[in-house]
């Protein structure tokens, strides 16, 4: 479990441990070495002071180890198959604690984007990027409805295997309600 002074949400919501979880939330298994080839920018000791931090925190197992020049090498997945906070945590959290969560999400988000824009290459229409916003209006039980549907269309896609056709593609959402002053039939 997670130390005391550091909840499952800090864990996962910090920009580094992010994207080891993304990269291990395709479900394939990676070793320390191939973590670090896919995370060039992060330095080696970041890398596994992280690896650490998720693993004492059980958010990661270690599924193989295997001896390589003099040391064990550990291979990687996530426990249980993904990395999630539990509700009553967020429920539990304060308004700061969210902001922190939100703001450390979205920093994410942009890094992952300026990343991409940095690429050798970029084609938003060829490689089939795309941002937007839309409003819905819905009522609590028509939005449950289209959760549980965006829900149905995603997951048999989550966790497909690697494969040379296959792009790792980060799909993210983010769900607020209009305040009640800006909709005309709470107001």
């Amino acid at each position: 479990m997670p130390t005391p002074k550091e909840s499952t949400a800090d864990l996962i919501l910090h920009p580094v441990r992010m994207r080891v979880l993304q990269l291990l939330g395709t479900g394939r298994h990676y070793t320390a070495q191939q973590l670090a080839e896919a995370l060039p920018d992060v330095p080696s000791a970041t890398l596994y002071r992280h690896l650490n931090k998720l693993l004492s925190g059980n958010l990661l197992e270690v599924v193989s180890q295997r001896q390589v020049r003099g040391a064990q090498e550990k291979t990687y997945a996530l426990r249980g198959g993904s990395a999630s906070v539990d509700p009553q945590e967020l429920a539990s959290a304060s308004r700061e604690d969210h902001m922190r969560y939100f703001t450390t999400f979205l920093a994410s988000l942009m890094a992952d984007f300026e990343r991409y824009l940095q690429g050798e290459s970029f084609d938003l229409v060829q490689d089939q990027v795309g941002y937007r916003t839309l409003p819905l209006n819905l009522s609590k039980a028509e939005f449950l409805q289209f959760a549980q549907a965006l829900q149905e269309a995603v997951r048999p896609f989550i966790g497909l295997p690697d494969s040379p056709e296959r792009t790792i593609r980060h799909f993210s959402t983010v769900v607020i309600p209009s305040p009640a002053a800006s909709n005309p039939q709470e107001a």
